[in-house]
């Protein structure tokens, strides 16, 4: 079964309009002076306070959103404190609970975005401008670990796509790359040599303009905390969690197939394409069912198991990017 298509969702399924409400904190959080802007993982996060509270109604930075995106999914969402407390991102350590526990010296104010490479606009933006132009968006999507297990999360964000062509892409730009910030001060997990740092991502140009992709910014109608990639992150949901680089500080038009750092560093086991396959399993284990971890938190390892759909459960929207492609060579 495929994504349902937003005439089918109810709107008791469809995150409480409560959790985002101010604009004026929205504001304040992306220090965006002008009065007509409109704003609103998979991963593992390392040593000062936690990052986040575990329950919503206690952060301050609200976002407002100016519309419910095309895309969403009538699935049981995960719980706030779940997908902010069971993440992967290795700069702050490697257990699942290591990025809310060390993430709190981050400091993702102020921040700017180097765009680089083919395209006729380039240079360093503040990310207030790289967003201004465009209005915050909620979106509800299934995220895909290839650890096989999944979240169901309200991500607020732009189109990918939209922000991009702000910038004029030559014809000689055939992938985006992107990077993520690296301060061995404030991300204890640098110093492990887990993977050649910083960390690096990308996608081919016509995946990153699909309307699917997502620069968020915020989730749950919050502002992004630390350890799900603040302040601003790659949604890609069709693709394994480990596309969605987080905290990304540049972007760059390439000529040639990027290097990625999970495929440097594991080639047999991380595809640049990383489109979630059930036929395709990881060295270690099966991709063909993942546990969910939804509504009532599901750490139950042998609950909540679910059929893996191909492509995410999205394949009616991106199949056709990858026409005559062996998707199990270019997995």
């Amino acid at each position: 079964m495929f994504l349902r298509r937003p005439a089918d969702i109810r709107p008791s399924q469809i995150t409480p309009e409560s959790v985002y409400r101010r604009r004026r904190e929205l504001l304040r959080q992306f220090a965006l002076a002008a009065p007509a802007a409109l704003l609103a993982g998979c991963g593992r996060n390392g040593g000062a306070a936690p990052a986040a509270a575990a329950d919503p109604a206690t952060l301050p930075k609200e976002l407002t959103i100016a519309k419910r995106g095309e895309y969403t999914t009538p699935d049981a969402q995960t719980r706030w404190q779940d997908a902010t407390h069971y993440n992967n991102y290795y700069e702050f350590g490697t257990d699942k609970d290591d990025p809310a526990k060390h993430s709190g010296r981050f400091e993702p104010q102020p921040w700017t975005v180097e765009i680089a490479g083919a395209a006729e606009v380039t240079g360093r933006f503040a990310l207030e401008d790289l967003l201004k132009p465009h209005p915050l968006e909620e979106r509800v999507y299934r995220m895909r670990c290839v650890e096989a297990w999944s979240m169901v999360i309200p991500w607020v964000g732009v189109p990918l796509g939209a922000v991009l062509k702000r910038f004029k892409p030559t014809s000689e730009a055939k992938y985006v790359a992107f990077t993520t910030v690296r301060r061995p001060a404030q991300m204890p997990g640098l110093s492990y040599p887990v993977l050649d740092w910083p960390y690096r991502e990308g996608l081919r140009i016509d995946e990153a303009m699909h309307p699917l992709a997502l620069l968020a910014v915020g989730l749950y109608g919050r502002a992004l905390p630390n350890q799900n990639g603040a302040p601003l992150r790659l949604v890609v949901p069709w693709k394994y969690g480990f596309k969605g680089i987080k905290s990304i500080v540049r972007i760059e038009f390439t000529t040639h197939e990027p290097k990625t750092s999970w495929n440097l560093s594991a080639p047999g086991e991380y595809g640049f394409f990383a489109n979630v396959n059930p036929d395709v399993s990881h060295p270690r284990w099966s991709q063909a069912t993942e546990r969910r971890i939804a509504g009532d938190g599901g750490f139950n390892l042998f609950g909540n198991r679910l059929v893996t759909l191909p492509f995410n459960g999205y394949a009616e929207q991106v199949a056709s990017l990858y026409s005559g492609m062996d998707l199990h060579r270019n997995f």
